[in-house]
């Protein structure tokens, strides 16, 4: 929560006090029943939550991140609408061991549940990560331990999952240091070797890592046919693609019907629904079960509206990358959100046509639980 300049409270996901539960009346029913291909989902208080707002805003399957440990849990909650994506142990303190042969062996458990995703996350701050483990390539796409990864993942018939890049806002600021992070573009190299390398299909998120150029991303999936990318990460997707005019992002999403995903990069967490000290920025983001709810349904809201509506205003969610590179702004200042209208036909390949294609030959059933 923040105070507004008058000294009330305001919620940064809700930054009109609206209820989302009612907004979700003022959307047609979508044309058909979306698949979001990109979340994080821990807990199971937050999962029943999130669970509420896919029901009011027509999302019907979900691909999570959520940890090996909690996937009895989460399944519990969501049934046979989820559908759980391989990641590596994060929590576990040896790194070295977690993002090499431990990995390994959590792939093989995830494809036993299922998974048809492997995901290899590969954002610059990466560097930071592995360097404090003593490994600054640890993270690195093309590191020898990750392609041992991607051998194990494509041996069991695993599509890719990639994080590659950072919003430009993050360049100028975060990462200014070309010396220790190079430019955004350094770090579509070993992506585009890979590609060519690893002939399963790929997802690139958050638009490819660059929905600030649309011209790029053309080229990239002109070059890469077994190239998809989604459109998870709320803020940045809709500060970004609002930024390009209309008809250039519907012609781009247009070409590329089929290749495009739905996603929304929503992370749920169990410390969204309590109050008191967090130790991290994305537990603090909510405080108690309304703020939490809102958290969640308030990114189907924005990315609902974006890619279907026909209106322009500034958006509910707060969107601090704009004081990063704009002093004059405040952290909780948000972003135009001009909506493009996308037709019938292209929406129907983005909200599931395209994730149903792609991943029809990597499903399995999960194991039987004994």
């Amino acid at each position: 929560m923040f105070r507004s300049a008058t000294g009330e409270f305001l919620n940064p996901s809700n930054r009109f006090g609206v209820d989302y539960r009612a907004e979700a009346a003022s959307f047609a029913r979508p044309p058909v029943p979306i698949v979001d291909i990109h979340s994080h989902v821990h807990g199971t208080g937050a999962a029943t939550l999130l669970r509420d707002a896919m029901d009011l805003y027509g999302i019907a399957e979900i691909h999570s991140m959520t940890r090996l440990e909690e996937v009895p849990a989460i399944r519990a909650v969501l049934g046979e609408r989820v559908h759980f994506i391989a990641v590596p142990d994060f929590a576990n303190p040896d790194r070295i061991t977690a993002h090499g042969p431990q990995f390994l062996e959590r792939i093989k458990s995830f494809r036993a549940e299922g998974a048809a995703i492997c995901k290899f996350w590969a954002a610059p701050r990466g560097i930071d990560f592995g360097a404090e483990a003593g490994d600054p390539r640890l993270l690195a796409l093309d590191a020898p331990h990750r392609r041992a990864a991607m051998d194990e993942a494509a041996s069991l018939g695993m599509a890719f999952m990639a994080h590659v890049a950072d919003p430009d806002t993050w360049f100028a600021t975060k990462y200014a240091d070309r010396s220790r992070y190079g430019s955004k573009r350094d770090h579509y190299e070993p992506l585009e070797r890979l590609l060519d390398e690893y002939r399963v299909p790929w997802i690139v998120a958050h638009m490819g890592g660059s929905p600030e150029d649309l011209g790029f991303l053309d080229a990239l999936l002109e070059a890469h046919p077994n190239l998809h990318i989604d459109a998870s990460a709320t803020k940045w997707i809709v500060r970004e693609v609002s930024r390009h005019p209309s008809d250039r992002v519907r012609a781009f999403m247009s070409r590329w019907r089929g290749r495009v995903l739905f996603g929304s990069d929503i992370v749920t967490n169990e410390e969204h629904l309590q109050s008191g000290e967090k130790k991290t920025e994305m537990a603090a983001k909510a405080s108690d079960r309304e703020s939490a709810f809102d958290l969640y349904a308030s990114r189907y809201w924005a990315l609902r509206a974006l890619w279907e509506k026909d209106w322009e205003g500034e958006s509910p969610i707060s969107d601090p990358d704009l004081a990063m590179v704009d002093p004059s702004r405040h952290p909780n200042d948000a972003p135009q959100l001009r909506c493009v209208a996308l037709g019938r036909d292209v929406l129907e390949q983005f909200y599931r046509g395209a994730a149903e294609a792609l991943l029809a030959p990597h499903r399995i059933a999960a194991a039987p639980t004994r």
